[in-house]
């Protein structure tokens, strides 16, 4: 089934739904790493951040070549990764600044509440504002990678 542009749909949703594989992959990468140098090292938040989302850009990489575009392959992989690494640098550049935002206004929704937490309101409004983060940047991610990194498949 195509959409009148050429795309199949049937083909697209399979690789969008690969691709939400990958990204909760790489959300275990991100937080993971994130929550380790925060909570663990003690690290700034904002350079964890970072940190983390490189991390996790390397696995998606991988995951995302060899198996959500495994018919992409008329592209020498060093132009893919510079492909790859630029989109997600502007999600990055889209990531930081909102999840520094996000932070305070969390924390403020915690505070205000008075639950009774597991964790700091400090640790969870981080964490939070990452998860925010990371859900804005996964629209501008898969569909810059899909129609820019990954233009060769059908």
């Amino acid at each position: 089934m195509s959409n009148g542009n050429g795309l199949n749909l049937h083909l697209e949703s399979k690789r969008f739904a690969k691709f939400l594989v990958v990204g909760t992959i790489g959300a275990v990468v991100d937080f993971g790493t994130f929550n380790l140098l925060t909570a663990v090292l003690h690290l700034p938040p904002v350079s964890s951040s970072v940190a983390s989302f490189l991390a996790a850009v390397t696995s998606n990489f991988l995951f995302n070549r060899y198996w959500t575009y495994p018919d992409s392959r008329s592209k020498p992989v060093w132009r893919q990764v510079i492909q790859f690494t630029t989109v997600n640098i502007v999600g990055l550049a889209i990531r930081t600044p909102l999840f520094a935002a996000l932070i305070p206004v969390w924390r403020g929704v915690l505070e205000r509440g008075r639950w009774a937490l597991p964790f700091s309101s400090e640790q969870l409004s981080r964490n939070l504002a990452l998860g925010c983060a990371v859900l804005v940047v996964l629209v501008w991610n898969f569909v810059a990678n899909r129609f820019w990194t990954y233009n060769d498949v059908q």
